[in-house]
């Protein structure tokens, strides 16, 4: 498996998770968008820091072969998928009591 089928399947788990399974539909909100276009740009640096010292490095044969900011545009997907299921999962969570209390 390449390095770009695992980007797209992580965004299919994640997007099943918010939507059928913890159905927390964070990626139908308008604050999921605006999370992701903050957290966007310091992704884009992150990764062009990594890849430009060569403390992160790529096989050719693994990715589709489109950069930006000198890491392969799969990376992208990553973030979006870990934004994604971060907040369906604090979303999920935050709204069920984590323990019981007993009177």
């Amino acid at each position: 498996m390449s390095y770009s089928d695992i980007a797209l399947n992580a965004v299919v788990f994640a997007v099943i998770m918010d939507l059928f399974i913890l159905r927390t539909r964070m990626m139908t909100q308008g604050i999921y968008w605006l999370t992701y276009a903050l957290i966007f740009p310091f992704q884009v640096l992150t990764n062009w820091w990594l890849t430009s010292r060569n403390i992160v490095i790529y096989s050719p044969t693994e990715i589709i072969g489109r950069r930006l900011a000198g890491a392969p545009v799969e990376d992208l997907l990553f973030g979006f998928s870990m934004i994604l299921l971060t907040l369906a999962l604090w979303n999920f969570f935050s709204r069920r009591p984590l323990l019981k209390q007993e009177d």
